[in-house]
């Protein structure tokens, strides 16, 4: 019994795919520097989960303290702490360059220097402060009054500005042993934590109205400078310079676009008006600041959840009883494990890492190459981002930025997921096929009847996605699934108790920072495309192009909306897209559901499309590849998905949007088309490999096919008929030869 028990337990494959990834920058603490940062990121995501569920703190105590506040709060407020909240966190945890290995290493010199930045600092939180107390106090504040708009510059502004630009500065050159914090990177939490308690002040009366005109007070426009700069360098640190780079590209065009010519040509905008509506509603706190303090840091939560009563290695082994034994088996679990994981956690290159480190050395042990077991992993990873009811948080953002539905848009979302997971299933497939792999043993094989005994695991997806619609609020089911995930967990042996719920609070609280940072930065850009009316002009280039042809048009919106997003996280990337390019395939005439998902799926497939393909250079980084061989092997095993958005504009069936006859051939259809462009592409038809002109006919029949109309379906099925015959040509041809080679050799001897 205990051979038995023990051979069982090393049936299971997966083990810490739930353990928390640890960056190369981020700080490593102990003793009271780590119970410190554990208590602040534990309740910065409980504070939201409070918020979110409208509790207020005095009911969670039992006390009544006037002073507290009641939640939800004030949006502009909660989305204000939001970020100064993530910031904070994120400048003590993440460094901005290489740890030294001693303490010998250390520059103490720039630490003493940036002390004396501490001053500025506390100068500007300070006045901030006295100014809410005068305000409170009853002064009428006005930005044409001489003494305040002195104070705000002298007394807040510059001081603010020095010590944020003095503190970037020295943190990029100041050097600090891993478990320690910085000095530089303290007084940058000063400076987001001033900036925070101006706007709260000033917004929280009635000068949010004054935005953009010459009544706002000077403050907001220099807090909004230092904010930015705040949030591009933190945004450096944990998503690396493509976001801040494209940043900081749309900030210069704000004051050189009246120079530019064409449809980039812009009016003058002085500084001050264009900065003290961009840490609005407008810019930073709009749309994916809107979605990141609710949805998405309530879906971080629930990952966290899930992730400390490990369901994640629970998922990656059930994937493996049930496809191990299939040719290539570990490349058609990455494709199971890692599209639902990606599912809930939202970036791919981070979904990469999670289950990469597992599936990418077995798909290399069963004789796949190290740029094709990446290349697998990072399509599956990215995949995971299309996929219904989470959607890497893509369809919240959707949900806001449009006002449809969100039910709705997971709904819409179904057919093509399944598109683009049937079609990376046949490329791994073929692939196995072509090599004469086998899948793996099965002794090594964990059994699927010990784990159909924890399916009760899966309780808290089936609980999100049923309480979602029913028509519960996204925030009600999230929280019903989160509770859902922590109930489970008392029937296995990850029993999760008062410390390991304050755990998985802690874990949800860092892993926000990065998605924050990049939401907020995004926001710059967005501020940047609404303040300017860019986007609106882009939509005219775009009405041109379609006049000629409206193919050349989505060609175009698609090649716009895969450069916007290379080298960025997928939230960010729709958003930045979805401000650009939507709009304009709106007024072509796209009903805004169809527009919206033709630049998500594409600002989603930057992760995978060649030269910045974030996914691919994490699996590459795993597997050991070339880079880019691995981006190229991605983008060949992810085609599909490039066809995919285009049948969006030519058969609106595929997003369930006609009669159930009609949504059932669209889907059947296009299931087959996609398997017949598998197969053109690889090279490999019904049992054996076929020729270019196969190839060619099943490419041309898979469009046919993939199109939706009666007439192409039609000319689809003649040239599947004609790769057929061509197919069976060559194989009898290549029977004969191979006969008469054989009967010539059996003459010779």
């Amino acid at each position: 019994m205990a051979d038995s028990q023990r051979i069982e337990e090393e049936r299971v494959i997966a083990e810490g795919v739930d353990e928390e990834a640890i960056e190369d920058n981020r700080r490593l603490f102990e003793g009271w520097q780590l119970i410190a940062i554990s208590v602040a990121a534990g309740l910065y995501a409980a504070f939201h989960m409070a918020a979110l569920t409208g509790v207020s703190i005095s009911s969670m105590t039992g006390i009544s303290i006037p002073f507290l506040p009641t939640f939800p709060m004030e949006t502009w407020n909660f989305r204000i702490v939001h970020v100064a909240g993530a910031l904070i966190l994120g400048f003590l945890l993440y460094a901005p360059n290489a740890f030294p290995d001693h303490e010998e290493g250390e520059t103490r010199v720039l630490g003493m220097i940036a002390l004396v930045l501490a001053a500025p600092a506390l100068l500007s939180l300070g006045v901030a402060i006295w100014f809410a107390l005068q305000i409170s106090g009853g002064v009428m504040w006005n930005g044409m009054d001489a003494s305040i708009r002195f104070n705000e510059i002298w007394l807040y502004g510059v001081p603010l500005w020095v010590a944020t630009a003095g503190a970037t500065a020295l943190s990029w050159q100041h050097r600090r042993i891993r478990s320690g914090f910085a000095v530089p990177d303290l007084v940058l939490c000063i400076c987001a934590v001033a900036v925070a308690v101006y706007l709260i002040t000033i917004f929280g009366t009635l000068m949010r109205n004054s935005t953009g005109t010459p009544f706002a007070p000077i403050g907001i426009s220099m807090a909004a400078v230092a904010g930015s700069v705040l949030i591009m360098e933190m945004t450096r640190r944990v998503a690396g310079l493509a976001l801040v780079v494209i940043s900081l590209v749309f900030l210069v065009y704000v004051f050189t676009g009246q120079y530019l010519p064409g449809f980039l040509n812009s009016p003058p905008i002085e500084w001050g008006r264009f900065f003290s509506q961009l840490y609005t509603d407008a810019g930073i706190l709009g749309p994916t600041t809107a979605v990141s303090s609710t949805y998405i840091i309530l879906f971080i939560i629930f990952a966290a959840f899930l992730q400390a009563s490990k369901v994640g290695d629970y998922f990656v082994n059930f994937a493996f009883s049930l496809a191990g034994k299939a040719r290539g088996g570990p490349a058609k679990v990455a494709i199971f494990a890692s599209g639902l994981m990606g599912m809930i956690n939202g970036t791919s290159a981070g979904n990469v890492v999670a289950t990469g480190s597992l599936t990418i050395p077995l798909m290399k042990r069963v004789g796949y190459k190290p740029k094709t077991a990446g290349a697998i992993e990072a399509a599956a990873s990215t995949g995971g981002q299309i996929v219904p009811p989470i959607m890497g948080a893509g369809a919240f953002i959707m949900a806001e930025i449009t006002g449809i539905p969100y039910t709705e848009i997971a709904i819409a979302a179904i057919i093509p997921a399944i598109l683009y997971f049937v079609s990376v299933y046949f490329m791994v497939d073929f692939e196995a096929a072509k090599l004469g792999m086998k899948g793996m043993p099965e002794d090594q094989i964990p059994q699927a009847r010990k784990l159909v005994k924890r399916i009760f695991l899966f309780i808290p997806i089936v609980i999100l996605i049923i309480a979602l619609f029913m028509g519960y609020s996204v925030i009600r089911a999230g929280v019903y699934a989160t509770l859902a995930a922590m109930v489970v967990s008392w029937f296995t042996v990850h029993w999760m108790g008062p410390k390991q719920v304050g755990k998985a609070f802690e874990l949800a609280g860092i892993m926000s920072i990065q998605i924050i940072a990049v939401c907020a930065c995004a926001g710059i850009i967005v501020g940047v495309i609404s303040l300017t009316g860019v986007g609106a002009r882009f939509s005219s280039v775009l009405l041109n192009l379609a006049s000629t042809s409206q193919l050349l048009a989505l060609f175009f919106a698609m090649c716009i909306s895969i450069l916007l997003g290379m080298g960025m996280p997928t939230t960010a990337a729709y958003a930045v897209a979805a401000s650009v390019v939507a709009p304009g395939l709106v007024q072509l005439g796209i009903q805004p559901l169809v527009a919206h998902f033709f630049v998500f799926y594409f600002a989603v497939l930057s992760a995978i499309t060649p030269p910045v393909a974030l996914a691919s250079y994490a699996a590459a980084g795993i597997s050991g590849a070339n880079a880019m061989e691995t981006s190229t092997a991605s983008f060949k095993i992810g085609i599909a998905a490039f066809i995919v958005p285009f049948m969006f504009f030519y058969n609106a069936a595929i997003l369930m949007d006609g009669t159930i006859l009609e949504i059932l051939r669209a889907a059947v259809t296009a299931i087959i088309g996609v398997y017949l462009l598998s197969s053109g592409v690889q090279g490999w038809f019904i049992l054996g490999r076929s020729g270019w002109i196969t190839r060619i006919a099943l490419i041309l029949a898979a469009l046919s096919l993939i199109e939706g109309g009666i007439l192409s379906d039609l000319l689809g099925i003649l040239l599947v008929a004609i790769a057929y015959g061509t197919h069976r040509m060559m194989d009898a041809n290549i029977t004969a030869r191979e006969l008469l080679s054989k009967n010539a050799g059996e003459s010779a001897s």
